[in-house]
């Protein structure tokens, strides 16, 4: 009896021991794609039983040539790149993992608001230049009664809002899909959107990709922003017009931005983000810890194995 074939479409991670280690009661076959190509994909993936992904592409036409797949595990909490509606069509179980890291980018979040209202990076960069001038890095105001303004109210909000809340912030957050009560509870006050972008100081956003929400941050929504507002993005660099957000930046309506996701990664050395004192970019970094990206690849292969064994997933996306 042949083995479980399980392809692999693409892989950032050091090793895939956690993820082996997780399969391992149905001792599979792994096959890493030679590429992220459609090409390089269906020579693993055509034949396979399931497939793990992280970035690659998994549209539709590629879903329709395989002609085994039960189950598509996505090493990662969002699936803007696999064609959820025709994975369902095809009778394809996709997982995803919405809480590996949670503490991580929240983490991050609060460490790139820091790092804008406390001007570290400008700082640094003029202490390392020998240029001990305090002038050139003020104002700055004081935390403690600011506003927090939060777009989604998921797990990672969910996890960012109390450890704002220390610091001494105020935190707002706009969800259409999360009941009021659900905010009251975590004693967080719900505004529309346009009132959020009115009263905040920091606006972070933790929104899904999808295409009522890719360019959701445009020239309209930044004119609504606070006169000098700073803006967090660790969720989804095409949640960002970057034109946009550059000529906001240009005119000095917008104070800065921190951003661990841009429009395009890598980002252009020719960009026009980079270089600017009030601009701090991190490379998509924020989901990253040693223990998170174990409890990603173990709970992402688990979800794989119970499907091909016939039993529930604990992490099942939904078509919509």
């Amino acid at each position: 009896m042949p083995r479980t074939l399980i392809a692999v479409t693409d892989s950032p991670f050091p090793s895939l021991d956690p993820a082996r280690a997780a399969l391992a009661r149905i001792d599979p076959e792994l096959r890493m794609a030679a590429s992220s190509s459609a090409n390089d994909i269906l020579a693993v993936a055509r034949a396979a039983d399931a497939v793990l992904v992280t970035y690659a592409k998994l549209p539709g036409d590629l879903l329709r040539q395989l002609t085994r797949c039960k189950a598509i595990g996505r090493f990662g909490l969002g699936v803007d790149n696999i064609d959820i509606k025709a994975a369902a069509e095809l009778g394809i179980t996709v997982t995803y993992v919405p809480d590996y890291c949670m503490h991580e980018v929240s983490d991050h979040a609060i460490a790139l608001l820091l790092a804008l209202a406390r001007k570290i990076a400008l700082s640094n960069k003029l202490v390392q230049s020998g240029r001990w001038e305090m002038s050139a890095v003020v104002p700055i105001h004081r935390l403690a009664g600011q506003v927090l303004g939060l777009i989604g109210f998921g797990n990672i909000p969910r996890a960012l809002a109390p450890k704002a809340k220390v610091l001494g912030l105020r935190v707002v957050a706009h969800d259409p899909y999360v009941p009021r009560e659900v905010l009251a509870s975590a004693g967080i006050e719900a505004m529309s959107f346009d009132d959020l972008l009115a009263l905040a100081d920091f606006v972070s956003i933790h929104a899904p990709l999808s295409p009522a929400t890719r360019g959701l941050f445009n020239s309209q929504v930044f004119g609504k922003m606070k006169r000098g507002a700073l803006l967090i993005n660790t969720a989804r660099g095409p949640l960002v017009d970057e034109d946009a957000l550059i000529a906001a930046l240009d005119c000095g309506h917008l104070g800065g931005a921190a951003l661990d996701v841009v429009a395009t990664e890598p980002l252009a050395a020719s960009s026009k983000l980079i270089g600017r004192d009030n601009v701090i970019l991190t490379p998509h970094t924020a989901f990253y810890s040693v223990e998170a990206l174990n409890e990603l690849q173990t709970k992402c292969a688990s979800d794989v194995a119970r499907v091909l064994c016939g039993e529930p997933p604990v992490y099942p996306v939904k078509a919509t």
